[in-house]
């Protein structure tokens, strides 16, 4: 197995056999790695860096990461004078980055665009149909200054079929390849807007969302209130409550083969941001959410203060090897389901992303 570990200085790579890692590479070195993406049936790596004043670049491998070449990335258009709209049409982040069935390349970024490419990154389109929602003046930053679009999902049985997610600003579904949009947020609530937004789908922050790729009606949701499920393709979704030591974080990875099985990553909720009483603990349901077990074994238990961010959860494609990586630069790893888990490093600079090539 490899593991790509994009962190605030630098992609590390590591190989291993799930129970022993290596570092075998190390890249882009000093530069912040928010995002990366890899097709390896294909020997592409998509690698983004976000260098600050210097903006945000992307770089692509055709050798499976042995060489880089710099290549465009996706470019707003003009804002009209006559627009009155406050969020700025430039790119400030690529936040997500997936692939279709066909090929097709999608870009989530900071301010909520949603861009495609058809020629492996070389040019890409903003999808206007999305940008031009009139409920997008309601959205807004959550974490960073403006929303951005950090989940995208591709259905894996019908790739006209796409659902995204934002911060802030909720969950939208095409089901013809980006030409119409339907908002997908019934059930979700929002306690940080006043009394009468609260279940607008335009004002919800799902922190991350997950699709069970073996039965994708199964959905798992982070949301910045707790925690959600949907069964019916994301139709509706349903509070889970009764999850201890908190509801609140950011990562969650559901079970590729079943999707009453899902893990996630708690904190202390909102300006904290801290695992609840300094002790690390991945919670995990196999019953839907009915119930939920603390994982805690090999996890640190006293002065702990690593946060997990949305993309840095993995899991392979059966289900019991998973990755984990922190803000305090740890790095865990489990080969049964989260049972236990074993350090890798306990030194890489803060991990921002990560993507587990089983």
């Amino acid at each position: 197995m490899k593991l790509l570990a994009g962190t605030r200085k630098g992609l590390f790579t590591l190989e291993g056999d799930g129970s022993s890692w290596e570092i075998t590479d190390r890249q882009f070195i000093g530069d912040p790695v928010p995002m990366l993406l890899a097709l390896p049936d294909q020997q592409q790596l998509f690698i983004v860096l976000g260098t600050g004043h210097f903006g945000t670049h992307l770089h692509r491998s055709i050798d499976n990461g042995k060489s880089f070449k710099e290549i465009g990335v996706p470019v707003y258009p003009e804002k009209p004078e006559s627009s009155d709209d406050p969020c700025p049409w430039s790119l400030e982040m690529i936040w997500s980055l997936e692939s279709g069935h066909d090929g097709k390349l999608w870009a989530g970024t900071i301010p909520g665009g949603l861009f495609s490419s058809t020629d492996s990154g070389e040019s890409w389109s903003l999808n206007e149909t999305l940008w031009d929602r009139p409920g997008r003046r309601a959205w807004f930053g959550g974490g960073y200054d403006w929303p951005g679009i950090h989940s995208i999902c591709v259905n894996p049985v019908n790739q006209r079929e796409l659902t995204v997610a934002l911060s802030v600003g909720g969950i939208y579904r095409t089901t013809d390849d980006g030409a119409t949009w339907n908002p997908c947020g019934e059930g979700l609530r929002a306690d940080y807007v006043p009394p009468d937004l609260a279940f607008e789908v335009d004002q919800q922050d799902p922190h991350r969302i997950v699709q069970c790729p073996a039965q994708p009606d199964h959905w798992w949701m982070q949301h910045h209130n707790g925690i959600w499920k949907s069964t019916d393709n994301c139709s509706s979704w349903t509070e889970v409550t009764d999850v201890t030591p908190s509801t609140f974080g950011f990562a969650v990875a559901c079970h590729p083969a079943d999707g009453n099985t899902a893990w996630f990553v708690p904190a202390v909720a909102d300006e904290s941001r801290y695992p609840v009483d300094g002790k690390m603990v991945v919670t995990k349901t196999t019953d839907g959410g009915k119930t939920f077990q603390q994982l805690r074994k090999g996890l640190p238990q006293s002065d702990a203060y690593d946060l997990v961010y949305r993309h840095c959860l993995e899991v392979c494609d059966k289900g019991e090897t998973l990755l984990m990586g922190s803000t305090t630069g740890n790095l865990w790893s489990s080969i049964d389901a989260g049972r236990s888990w074993q350090s890798i490093s306990n030194h890489l600079p803060p991990i921002l992303c990560l993507r587990l090539l089983c």
